[in-house]
């Protein structure tokens, strides 16, 4: 039997390859707000960061995730992505 292939998919902030499963989705809307995904169904422009704090932070302190939106990201969006993931990790 064939095994079925695992898509993989780079964090911006470690910048290591994972199976798209381990990671977070950071979605650009077509209205430009960018938020978390959970599902990794929402539309718009995707990034993904490991489940960690650490990694989240290094993709903003070194602008990884404004150049894959390219656009630039407010504080208060780098702050609410930093309490939604806090969010999750606390369910």
């Amino acid at each position: 039997m064939k095994e079925k292939k695992i898509p993989m998919r780079m964090c911006v902030g470690c910048r290591e390859m994972k199976p798209k499963k381990e990671l977070l989705r950071v979605v650009k809307s077509p209205e430009n707000v960018v938020s978390l995904d959970v599902t990794g169904r929402k539309p718009g422009r995707g990034a993904y960061v490991c489940k960690n704090a650490e990694c989240l932070e290094k993709a903003i302190r070194q602008r990884q995730l404004e150049r894959a939106f390219e656009c630039a990201i407010s504080e208060e969006t780098r702050d609410a992505l930093k309490s939604e993931l806090e969010a999750l990790k606390n369910l």
